[in-house]
């Protein structure tokens, strides 16, 4: 048991020294080279914790080899742009004026869900709001809203409004979601009859938002 906990706290140290050493970035902030460097050491530190007979230098070693390593990598990406461009990749724009970009999106693998989520995580819930989106290559989103919505407030104004509730995708990549049109009490023949007035098919429609007040909000495919 004393051997487990000698080892167990001398890892410890190691760990903490390495993680140190590469940088002071949240979890969410790490680049590709950095996050597998992390799981790396993580399963090679457990190796001598689980395995007694194995050596504590052969697990030492090559945590500190890694942690050598991406210090060193990290210093020719800072270097060379064109080696941290293979490395790390390029920040994508996926809403350039207003129109999200379905090639992109597809590039990236990300869902309508992922960009709601992200846009909503920085604070928008509209998609008609923002002007620019770029997902960076940490794989975190950032916004830039439209001009006419990110300056003035009502609050500035002392103009008191009521409250919106929030719109849900209620097409996505020309389907229709009922779920989401029970969510703000609405019904597939209010939809229907939205579609009729917009001379629009369903599978013509690549993203579609409403709310409870039934404003909604249509990107068509060919956008």
């Amino acid at each position: 048991m004393s051997i487990v906990l000698v080892r167990s706290l001398i890892l410890y140290i190691v760990v903490i020294f390495s993680v140190r050493l590469m940088g002071k970035r949240q979890l969410g902030e790490l680049q590709p080279s950095e996050l597998v460097i992390t799981i790396l050491v993580s399963n090679i530190a457990t190796l001598p914790l689980e395995e007694l007979s194995i050596p504590l230098i052969t697990g030492i070693t090559p945590i500190l080899s890694l942690v050598c390593f991406e210090v060193v990598m990290s210093r020719l990406t800072l270097k060379f742009p064109r080696l941290r461009c293979i490395v790390s990749g390029r920040p994508q724009v996926v809403i350039s004026d207003g129109k999200v970009d379905r090639k992109v999106m597809k590039s990236l693998r990300y869902s309508v869900d992922d960009l709601m989520t992200a846009l909503r995580q920085n604070g928008v819930f509209k998609l008609e709001d923002v002007q620019f989106a770029v997902v960076e290559t940490t794989g975190s989103i950032s916004v830039l809203k439209k001009a006419e919505n990110d300056n003035v407030t009502c609050n500035d104004l002392n103009i008191k409004v009521q409250n919106e509730n929030p719109p849900v995708v209620v097409i996505t990549d020309g389907k229709i979601l009922e779920r989401s049109l029970n969510e703000i009490n609405t019904s597939l023949s209010w939809l229907n009859s939205i579609l009729k007035k917009e001379k629009k098919k369903a599978a013509d429609i690549f993203i579609m938002t409403a709310d409870k007040n039934k404003k909604y909000y249509i990107i068509d495919k060919e956008d």
